[in-house]
């Protein structure tokens, strides 16, 4: 193999090796953030204890997240187990005898003193059994990125962890209903309705362990 030949080849190897699968999209609600509403005109205090501004808290509530670009802490504890188990089982016999006795009729009567049997037998079994558990807990906080016409809160957030051999990403997002927040700004992701969830990493040991779209086309219509 002349020297052009063997760089072609291993070029097109580099090539082929590195031809990923590119990462999926990301499941939550976009965007991911939101900042607040500038305000038009700052409205000057009227003295008294109640005040008409849309930012304004009193002082006996709690500071819970109410309005968009407003953050809240999501405590995720999803845990899920599902068990599923079945068996079948069906049997099927059959026995047949026939037999000719003595026949007085001179065309047939060779066949007289011939006896037949014969029997069957089916028998089936099958079984399966699947079972799956999921357990994740964690904290994430994530922003209000816009207040639904029931005021119900759409929120969405991220966080991304630069480590040595990558980067790990936990995305979250969902419908937070405001009356399940609690006095210190948090809410149980089982609270929180639509959710998604992610945690992902990129890095070169997670690159290794994708398929490339070279192999996975033949893996399409292998049949071995």
């Amino acid at each position: 193999m002349s020297p052009r030949a063997a760089l072609a080849a291993v070029a097109c190897a580099c090539a082929l090796a590195g031809c990923a699968l590119p990462p999926p999209p990301a499941i939550i609600h976009q965007p991911v953030t939101a900042r607040p509403a500038p305000r038009a005109v700052p409205e000057s205090p009227s003295g008294a204890i109640f005040q008409g501004a849309s930012s304004y808290r009193p002082l006996f509530e709690d500071v819970r997240a109410r309005n968009v670009g407003d953050t809240l802490v999501i405590q995720i504890v999803e845990k899920t187990a599902a068990n599923k188990k079945g068996s079948s089982q069906v049997n099927r016999t059959a026995d047949a005898k026939a037999e000719v006795g003595a026949m007085n009729v001179i065309p047939f009567g060779s066949f007289s003193g011939l006896a037949g049997s014969g029997s069957s037998s089916n028998t089936f079994e099958g079984g399966g059994q699947a079972a799956a558990s999921n357990d994740f807990t964690g904290a994430l906080a994530v922003t209000v990125i816009e207040v639904l016409a029931n005021g119900n809160l759409l929120v969405s957030g991220e966080k991304q962890i630069a480590m040595t051999q990558g980067t790990e990403y936990i995305r979250f997002s969902g419908v937070v209903h405001p009356r399940t927040i609690t006095a210190v700004n948090t809410v149980l992701s089982t609270q929180v309705a639509d959710a998604r969830i992610e945690y992902k990493a990129n890095g070169y040991i997670d690159s290794a362990q994708v398929m490339g779209w070279l192999a996975r086309f033949f893996l399409t219509f292998l049949p071995f």
